[in-house]
């Protein structure tokens, strides 16, 4: 069963690795030290399993909010191999993750889940 009720089916083989999750969340810390071991640990587990790439972050300039970007071509697949990592680091709780089943710039499906609720 798909947890995403098949919203990916037909959308992998289309459009390759054009897939995204896009993870928007809280940084509370005053260095980037937690977010880089993050960072080491989902590129890892990314390769690992072959469902794509780790395409880096963004940090606003307060270093409060932040974002993670991941592509590959299937975003269910992508998003259930990295959650289990997320939902362990702490500053990742309340995160939204936005997983897009297509192209950027085109009306691919897209959803929303809270991590670590």
């Amino acid at each position: 069963m798909e947890l995403f009720e098949n919203i990916s089916e037909g959308y992998s083989s289309k459009y390759g690795k054009e897939h995204a999750v896009i993870i928007s969340f809280h940084y509370p810390h005053d260095n980037l030290d937690m977010l880089h071991e993050l960072e080491i640990r989902l590129t890892k587990i990314i390769s690992d399993n072959k469902v794509g790439d780790y395409d880096g972050h963004e940090v606003a300039m307060d270093d409060t909010d932040a974002t993670l970007f991941m592509y590959g071509p299937n975003a269910e697949v992508l998003f259930k191999t990295v959650k289990p990592l997320l939902e362990q680091t702490s500053f990742m709780k309340g995160a939204i993750a936005n997983l897009i089943f297509g192209p950027a710039g085109t009306k691919a499906p897209m959803i929303e889940v809270e991590i670590g609720v």
